[in-house]
C-alpha cells in the first residue's frame, strides 16, 4: 500500500525541486525527506526522483506519483469541505478570480447564484491562474475564473486531476495614447506603427505578450514600465510616459486624457473561462455558477 504522507512528501520535492526546500516546507529533516522519498521507490520497485548537482526531478514514475499525490490531496480537500458542511448545514463554495474579471463578471453571477442557492457560503480568493488553476486541481479552490493568452492554459497539461474549461469570452487588448499623441486619431493601429514608442504595461504576463507581437511585427519594444494594475499603467500613459496595451475589461474606469484604439487583427486578446475539476462540476452549485458566469460573459455592455 502506498502512503500518502510519502506522496505528499513527493508532492512538496517535485513543488520545490530540493530535498532541503521540501523539508523547510514541510517542517521536517532533509534526512526525513530523503527517507519517505527511498522508502516510496522501494515501495513501487522504481526510481522516482533524480539527483544532480542541480537540484532533484522528477523521472516519468515521479511525474505519475506527483499526479496521484495531487488527486489525493484534492480529494482529502473534497472531503474535509464535506465534513465542515454537516457541522453548519450550509453549502460552501471557494472561488477564485483574477481581478479585472472578476470585477466584471463575478457580482451578476454571485447575485443570481445566492438567490437561486440561499443557503450557500461563497468565498473568494483573489491570484493569477498560474495560481489559481493548481489550486483548483488540489481542491483548495472549487472554481477558477482565469484567461489565458496564445496558448495552452497555464501549467497545463499539469499533474492532478484534470481541469474542465469552459470558454466565456474573449478580451481584446487595445493600445491606449495620450489624446495628444499623433496617433490618437486613428481607428485602428498596426502593433508596427509604434515600434518607436516607450511603452508602460498593467502586468508581466502583457509584456511577454506584446513582446512576442511585437517580434512579429520586426520591432524590440521599449518598455519604460511594468507595473501590476492596469488603472495604475493607464494614468502612467495619461502623463505621458509612454504607450499600453491594455485589455478591454479593464479599460474602466476612465482615466482623462487618454485614447484608446483597437489594433489590426490578428489582435492580441485574453481567452476567458471558468476551470473546474470533473467532481466538483458536477456539484448543483459549482454547474449554477458556472451557468450564471457564462449568462454574464454573454451580456457585457451591461456591466
Amino acid at each position: 500500500m502506498i502512503d500518502v504522507q510519502r506522496l505528499r512528501v513527493l508532492r512538496a520535492v517535485a513543488e520545490h525541486g530540493s530535498f532541503n526546500r521540501a523539508a523547510a516546507a514541510l517542517h521536517l529533516t532533509a534526512s526525513a525527506v530523503s527517507q519517505h522519498v527511498a522508502a516510496l521507490e522501494r515501495g513501487l520497485g522504481s526510481q522516482v526522483v533524480t539527483r544532480s548537482t542541480r537540484g532533484v526531478s522528477l523521472t516519468p514514475a515521479g511525474r505519475i506519483m506527483v499526479g496521484a499525490a495531487e488527486s489525493v490531496a484534492a480529494e482529502i480537500e473534497h472531503a474535509r469541505q464535506q465534513v465542515a458542511e454537516l457541522g453548519t448545514g450550509r453549502v460552501q463554495l471557494t472561488v477564485a478570480t483574477f481581478t479585472s474579471g472578476g470585477r466584471l463578471l463575478l457580482p451578476g453571477a454571485f447575485t443570481e447564484l445566492t438567490a437561486s442557492h440561499p443557503e450557500l457560503i461563497v468565498h473568494i480568493r483573489e491570484f493569477e491562474p498560474e495560481d489559481s488553476l493548481p489550486l483548483v486541481r488540489q481542491g483548495a479552490v472549487d472554481v477558477a475564473l482565469a484567461y489565458h493568452f496564445d496558448g495552452p492554459l497555464p501549467g497545463q497539461p499539469g499533474s492532478g486531476p484534470a481541469l474542465e474549461w469552459t470558454a466565456l469570452m474573449d478580451d481584446p487588448l487595445h493600445v491606449v495614447l495620450p489624446e495628444a499623441h499623433r496617433l490618437a486619431g486613428c481607428e485602428v493601429l498596426d502593433l508596427a506603427e509604434l515600434a518607436a514608442e516607450p511603452w508602460v504595461l498593467g502586468c508581466l504576463k502583457t509584456e511577454a505578450y506584446l513582446r512576442r507581437y511585437a517580434e512579429r511585427a520586426g520591432f524590440d519594444p521599449e518598455v519604460r514600465g511594468t507595473t501590476t494594475d492596469y488603472f495604475f499603467a493607464r494614468s502612467l500613459v495619461a502623463a505621458g510616459m509612454g504607450v499600453s496595451l491594455i485589455p478591454s475589461i479593464a479599460l474602466t474606469p476612465q482615466v482623462p486624457g487618454l485614447r484608446t484604439v483597437p489594433v489590426r487583427p490578428p489582435a492580441p486578446a485574453r481567452h476567458i473561462g471558468v476551470a473546474t475539476t470533473g467532481h466538483r462540476r458536477a456539484h448543483a452549485e459549482v454547474a449554477a455558477l458556472v451557468r450564471a458566469l457564462r449568462r454574464q460573459a454573454a451580456e457585457p455592455a451591461e456591466h
